[in-house]
């Protein structure tokens, strides 16, 4: 259901589907042949408890205030309108939540939309095109909603200019196509946000002036420690440089990202120890805000503490993937709705699943140890917060339990953990297509190297009194940033602790004292032009993406294990 895929009703008899969809509606097993995407999609929706015969507002809902989006769209849009024609067609902008944000045309059946995710009204091109990060349609049946049997609709995601991340959909639908996918247009609405994407960047521009003429307004005079942050861009002054560390800076990134939500001005709350105080003032731009100022000033005379601990290393990293992930999953925690992570081992899925559920207490079921889920389900009470660990190792009968419990218990505040391997049993992917439409991949380490650095002194066990601390030269960190670390932060972690415990000299780790592997590093060897020119395609959409391997193999057209192939055989 992509630009290149043609839809699963373009397999299916539509008459056959739309008797499949009333079997499904009525509980009675589905016939042979049914697209599982279609299946999955209709299974969540019940899941959601979506109502199949849910009727149009009588009244237009409010939509939502002007967003960065809609302002650059906005004269796009205009221009479009006219090409609907009248009556036939429906043009529909979302933003990343897919909450509508514009509406122009009219169509029966397609009244106007709170939102369009799948929560809200099932299956649907936005929610596809978001997930997929390209173009995507869905056509009559394959719509869960009774007043959508006779609809088709195109939707295309639009990506921000500098991080590639989908800041919305743009959908175009219409009255049912007869000959099924490609939606005739298609075209237009590719067209659309091409124009909407050039717009962003051409305002993009005017932000990172309006944030650097904040920043020298406040940076005038001697040693003034100022620094300037939008969430993309950052400029700190050398004493500000000074002052802040990763655990102040993290919290100055996050406030400069929720600042186009909420005022944020005055002094920002900062980690004990951070040794400064932080003054905030927002970064305006023809009425919104666009970033932050911050000035801090050093603690004039703190009183003696004891060193503060670590920041968690669930949380340490300025990478723009790990960002991205553990920004997406904060964000989707703050709703009463399971949340699925799934990542390479090791990459910290479980230890950011206990941040995320803060300091309130947690029954952890894992299904390494307990494959049926009797004892962690048995001590479970309702109302209370389940982290399920290693779902791989699920047996039947604990998916069978766990379902149970979901359908019982529909608000459980459920996090689960995933490793990919083998493939899933068919109750198991059930449920993992269950949960997939709130799901968050974490990037292996090998993926966001430029973390390394911060997560050294995070992991780092804290020395004995009189001892310094564990440092680096920098032949040793470019060894640990060359290496590909297939075990990820745990097996980072395994081998600062070993150098912390066991090392007998003094001064800076040496490339020559770190293990074998990460000493000698991968073995490089000389690509083709043909590679040359693969590699660079495959590190584009990897940047355009967000890092996320599994929907940049998606763009590609290729396949996750082929993709960790090339990045591995690429690898210098």
């Amino acid at each position: 259901m992509t630009t290149t895929d043609a839809s699963p009703a373009a397999t299916t008899a539509r008459p056959s589907l739309r008797v499949a969809r009333e079997r499904f509606l009525s509980g009675r097993p589905l016939p042979q042949g049914v697209p599982e995407e279609v299946a999955a999609a209709w299974r969540r929706a019940r899941f959601f408890g979506v109502p199949h015969d849910l009727e149009e507002s009588v009244t237009s809902p409010p939509l939502p205030g002007e967003s960065t989006l809609l302002g650059a769209a906005r004269p796009v849009l205009d221009r479009i309108v006219p090409a609907l024609g009248v009556g036939g067609s429906l043009l529909v902008l979302t933003d990343e939540r897919l909450r509508v944000l514009w509406t122009a045309g009219s169509l029966r059946g397609l009244g106007v939309c709170t939102g369009l995710s799948e929560q809200e009204v099932g299956h649907n091109s936005a929610a596809l095109a978001l997930r997929t990060r390209s173009r995507a349609e869905v056509h009559g049946p394959e719509h869960f909603l009774d007043r959508w049997q006779d609809v088709s609709a195109v939707s295309v995601p639009v990506l921000g200019p500098e991080n590639g991340h989908v800041l919305g959909t743009l959908t175009v639908a219409s009255r049912l196509c007869a000959d099924g996918p490609p939606h005739p247009q298609a075209a237009l609405a590719e067209a659309t946000v091409a124009a909407i994407e050039t717009e962003l960047r051409s305002r993009a521009g005017r932000g990172e002036r309006a944030l650097l003429d904040a920043y020298v307004r406040a940076a005038r005079g001697p040693d003034r420690a100022v620094a300037a942050l939008d969430g993309r861009n950052r400029l700190v002054s050398d004493a500000a440089q000074r002052l802040l560390t990763p655990e102040v800076l993290g919290v100055l990134e996050r406030t400069a990202a929720g600042a186009r939500h909420r005022d944020v001005t005055g002094v920002v709350r900062l980690p004990a120890g951070a040794g400064c105080t932080a003054r905030v003032t927002p970064v305006r731009l023809d009425g919104r805000t666009i970033g932050i100022v911050t000035a801090l000033e050093p603690l004039a005379d703190p009183a003696p503490a004891a060193p503060a601990p670590p920041p968690p290393v669930t949380l340490t990293g300025s990478s723009l993937p790990w960002r991205h992930a553990v920004g997406r999953a904060t964000e989707l925690m703050r709703s009463r709705e399971p949340l699925l992570l799934t990542g390479e081992r090791g990459t910290g899925k479980s230890a950011l699943a206990r941040e995320l559920f803060g300091p309130d207490p947690v029954q952890v079921a894992d299904a390494a140890r307990d494959a049926g889920l009797d004892q962690a389900l048995s001590a479970w009470r309702p109302g209370g917060l389940l982290l399920l660990r290693h779902a791989e190792r699920l047996a039947q009968p604990g998916v069978a339990a766990l379902n149970s419990l979901l359908d019982q218990h529909p608000d459980t505040r459920l996090l689960v953990t995933y490793t990919p391997g083998a493939p899933a049993g068919p109750c198991l992917q059930r449920l993992l297509d269950k949960l997939s439409a709130r799901s968050v991949t974490l990037p292996p380490l090998r993926e966001r190297t430029e973390d390394i650095r911060e997560l050294l002194p995070a992991l780092t066990p804290r020395p004995a009194p009189g001892h310094p601390p564990l440092t680096w030269t920098l032949d040793a960190l470019r060894a640990f940033e060359a290496y590909p670390w297939p075990g990820n932060v745990t097996e980072l972690a395994h081998v600062v602790r070993a150098l912390a415990e066991h090392r007998r000299v003094t001064g800076p780790v040496r490339r020559a004292e770190l293990p074998d592997a990460v000493r000698e590093g991968p073995a490089a060897r000389p690509l083709s032009p043909m590679e040359h020119a693969e590699r660079a395609a495959i590190l584009e959409a990897l940047r355009r993406h967000g890092g996320n391997k599994a929907r940049t193999a998606v763009a590609l057209g290729i396949g996750r294990a082929t993709l960790y192939r090339k990045l591995r055989e690429y690898r210098h």
